[in-house]
């Protein structure tokens, strides 16, 4: 009843600009009432942030639609596919996944990360993936195709996040991922992307299709994001934007934190001029992680100070501006904490060469996709190495995810590799676990590489314990406080 209720308001959003300040309160307070109201476990303070975070997301589609910039069809369909499966209580009372847990133990996670080819156009300084025009790694067509039907039948998912190398690069066997995306058109993808080749072709081509939303990387303004990506990057992403704009292509931006343009990231105007000049609809933040060719750019990662002052405007963003604005590990808040491993309500990632990987920034796998299919088993056996559940024991025993979401550890550090790496390389990482690539071998034998990151956390820990105590835990105790009277 209540999705329905929902669907009906976002419709009249659609049909009736003169009402819709009244409408768009009365869906967020939809909103709240779902997901601080009547909604999980979860501690006060991450409830509100997570309906600050929805509420933003759709205000910023929703204008955009409104502008002309996101077709009327195509948000409606998106709508339909994702947001009616967002709210928890569809999850946890799904069929299909109760039929899941049954059968292996527990619920599989929302969805994965495919990266079908490391080839990627340009060659962009300390890329995570080590991308560059004469890569040729990549998963033949048919591997792709068995991966999302898996995702799709073995883990019940709809949602598939497709990374890289270049995605619109990829070819394969007279194939492209526009297929997959064609193909596979009961589910969504959301694809990162350089931007430079969707044309306005492309563009036309994802309108109909409806089940894809581009992330375009870019790194501030035209100088920032030339310096790393290349002269003339910029106008290209822009060029981008204009042709998605003009086929009602929904997008949104993602940003790579570093130390050269985090005081970037901290100016409002940046925010203004991507979400109302450009049209984003959403804008994914991930800080630089010393993986692939950074493994050694420690002077390149935001600092311990610079990540509070960005989490600090990254509550500004959801909660005063609207901006539907999301970091990685600054917003672990909306997702209980870390998300890696295949936990329920997260993901795993599968790369280029098949590795299956905890995460996108975890360069270390055991299984690989393509043992699994030549020798007839499912995606699903990758879950239950002992790397993945070593992160899923440290998940739960740190009150990450669904296990103690009253009781958490703390949520603003929720990286198990980045924020815990002590932790991560005595107890989750297993002998048997082997490096992506040279860089991850090199990292993990490296004493430097190991000091360097454990003082950041040391000092992270020290600058966000306080906030976290007074501000999430302390606001939760005035709540159990403010309902026994």
């Amino acid at each position: 009843m209540k999705e329905v209720l929902f669907m009906k308001v976002l419709r009249q959003l659609l049909g009736n600009k003169f009402s819709r300040n009244l409408l768009l309160k009365k869906l967020d307070s939809h909103i709240y009432s779902s997901f601080v109201e009547n909604g999980d476990r979860t501690i006060h303070k991450a409830k509100v942030r997570k309906a600050q975070f929805l509420s933003s997301l759709l205000r910023c589609a929703l204008q955009n639609v409104e502008k002309g910039y996101v077709s009327k069809n195509v948000f409606k369909r998106i709508s339909q596919l994702l947001l009616t499966n967002s709210y928890p209580r569809k999850q946890l009372y799904s069929g299909k996944l109760e039929e899941f847990k049954n059968q292996h133990g527990k619920y599989p996670p929302n969805f994965i990360v495919l990266s079908p080819t490391k080839a990627c156009n340009l060659n962009c300084t300390g890329c995570y993936a080590a991308s560059d025009p004469d890569a040729g790694a990549k998963l033949p067509y048919h591997m792709v195709d068995w991966i999302v039907g898996e995702a799709r039948d073995k883990l019940h998912s709809n949602f598939v996040v497709i990374s890289g190398g270049e995605p619109f690069l990829y070819k394969s066997e007279g194939k492209s991922m526009m297929d997959i995306f064609e193909k596979y058109n009961d589910m969504f993808f959301l694809v990162y992307t350089n931007g430079t080749l969707i044309t306005p072709e492309i563009a036309e081509k994802l309108e109909k299709l409806a089940n894809v939303t581009p992330a375009v990387s870019i790194e501030g303004y035209e100088a920032d994001t030339d310096k790393r990506r290349g002269k003339g990057i910029h106008q290209k992403i822009l060029q981008a934007f204009e042709n998605m704009r003009n086929a009602g292509v929904p997008f949104g931006v993602s940003v790579t934190a570093t130390s050269e343009n985090a005081d970037v990231l901290l100016e409002d105007d940046f925010y203004d001029f991507y979400f109302n000049q450009q049209g984003a609809n959403y804008m994914w933040q991930f800080q630089l992680m010393p993986i692939g060719r950074s493994n050694h750019a420690f002077d390149l990662m935001v600092s311990p100070e610079k990540r509070v002052q960005l989490y600090r405007k990254w509550e500004e963003q959801i909660n005063q501006k609207k901006y539907s604005v999301a970091d990685f590990w600054n917003s672990g808040i909306l997702s209980n904490g870390c998300i890696a491993y295949g936990r329920r309500g997260g993901y795993f990632y599968i790369d280029w060469n098949g590795n299956i990987m905890p995460c996108v920034f975890v360069p270390y796998y055991v299984d690989n996709v393509y043992d699994l299919y030549n020798n007839g088993k499912s995606l699903v056996g990758a879950l239950f190495s002992d790397l993945m559940k070593n992160g899923r024991k440290w998940q739960k025993e740190m009150g990450h995810g669904y296990d103690h979401p009253d009781n958490p550890h703390n949520w603003l550090m929720p990286c198990s590799i980045r924020d815990h790496y002590k932790n991560f390389y005595h107890n989750i990482l297993t002998e048997d676990a082997q490096g992506e690539s040279i860089e991850a071998e090199e990292s993990r034998n490296d004493n430097e590489y190991y000091r360097r990151l454990v003082e950041y956390d040391e000092q992270l820990e020290e600058l966000t314990k306080d906030i976290w105590e007074n501000e999430y835990m302390q606001s939760e105790d005035q709540e159990e406080r403010l309902a026994k009277k």
